[in-house]
């Protein structure tokens, strides 16, 4: 990794320009050791968001801290928040306890704010996710800061450890929400807010949370691609969080992709948000690598995969090399049910997903058409293979 990249000039131009901006603030930023909101740290970071909206940038918050703020109000040890249900009571003692803070450190500058708590519905069903969309244009367009959260209260997929599942969840933190929430507004920039002061190249000053202006000097400045020797410098879970900063580089990542540039940099400093969007080198910027289009974001990051199709290597070269559908043809064996505008992944023979698409047919037409090619040759069969997924509704991903 150079110390300069060749794109390090473009980080000054992209964020002052940024008209629209996501910013995410951890647990360890909003609350302090005793379990109650850290107001010396989050007072700057408020005054900071009011000031940008008054110079016409549009800003979403996504703030972490109900389930800390919570325990703490209710007086419970971490050691008993292991039970899901004890999570979810403290997360509906303390979503209103951020709130009413937030409500009035806003007031203070003229900030009028409105809660929007999510789930993954809201995400992996178009339509929500659209109408989701649409919510938050009509709250930034009246001048009012959304401030996002996972609706810990009845939603268990970021509480739930990740992993547990056969099914990833579509978000298992708030770095990953805020990277959606960034996708689908198109925003310019995500700012993830963390108690370290970017990606560090010693892992163990990562892990150690050696975070203060002094180490600056540790820190990648400007990163143009995600490489797996980058996420080999990624710690574990933060302390008190459930993150980390392998969750900051996987939403980067979605960032970057989305054509955004993201931003991971020290919460505890004051004076950090008014350092980035004026140009300056502070913290670790991700510069951007590509635009997706809406539908093809949604289908990439957000949609809850149904499926799997398994391909043969001819198809897989057609779907990557020769923008081409994928027909029935193609389709070695299909896993798991899924139904018409389902997103599937499409997988090589390998087992390694390659693409994703919006399903045309259901699995067992698709199953039944590509196994009747094995059970006749082209002239004598009387089953044509079918387009099960449209080259519009399909999207590659980057093989490493």
């Amino acid at each position: 990794m150079r110390e300069e990249p060749k794109g390090a000039g473009s980080r000054e131009k992209l964020l002052r320009a940024a008209r629209r901006a996501v910013i995410k603030v951890g647990t360890s930023t909003v609350t302090g050791a005793d379990g109650k909101l850290c107001a010396e740290r989050v007072k700057p970071i408020v005054k900071s968001i009011a000031e940008l909206m008054k110079s016409g940038r549009q800003v979403v918050l996504v703030s972490s801290g109900a389930v800390g703020l919570g325990r703490g109000w209710i007086g419970l040890h971490r050691s008993r928040l292991s039970d899901m249900v004890t999570k979810q009571a403290c997360a509906a003692v303390g979503q209103s306890l951020l709130m009413n803070a937030y409500k009035a450190m806003f007031a203070v500058w003229g900030v009028k704010i409105a809660q929007v708590l999510l789930t993954e519905d809201d995400f992996t069903n178009w339509r929500r996710y659209s109408n989701l969309r649409q919510t938050m244009e009509k709250l930034l367009g009246f001048g009012v800061l959304p401030i996002v959260n996972e609706n810990d209260t009845v939603s268990t997929a970021e509480l739930e450890s990740v992993g547990t599942e056969s099914r990833s969840p579509v978000f298992s933190d708030n770095d990953r929400l805020a990277a959606l929430v960034m996708s689908g507004l198109e925003a310019d920039a995500l700012v993830l807010l963390t108690d370290v002061a970017g990606l560090l190249r010693d892992v163990s000053r990562a892990a150690a949370h050696e975070s203060n202006s002094n180490g600056e000097s540790d820190v990648i400045a400007v990163v143009e691609k995600i490489t797996p020797e980058l996420k080999s410098l990624a710690a574990g879970p933060s302390t008190g969080g459930r993150g980390g900063m392998q969750t900051k580089l996987d939403a980067a990542e979605i960032a970057m992709n989305c054509g955004g540039t993201a931003v991971i940099a020290n919460g505890n400093d004051g004076k950090t948000l008014d350092r980035i969007f004026a140009g300056e080198k502070v913290g670790t910027v991700f510069l951007p690598s590509q635009r997706m289009k809406g539908k093809r974001r949604w289908i990439a990051y957000a949609a809850d995969v149904r499926g799997r199709v398994v391909v043969d290597d001819g198809a897989q070269r057609a779907i990557a090399h020769g923008k081409a559908s994928l027909l029935s043809s193609g389709i070695v064996r299909v896993e798991n049910h899924f139904v018409p505008m389902d997103v599937v992944s499409i997988v090589d023979l390998g087992g390694k997903e390659f693409a994703r698409g919006i399903a045309n047919c259901t699995s067992e037409e698709a199953e039944e058409r590509a196994n009747s090619k094995g059970e006749a040759t082209g002239k004598r069969s009387g089953t044509k293979s079918r387009v099960v997924f449209t080259r519009d509704n399909i999207v590659l991903f980057e093989q490493s």
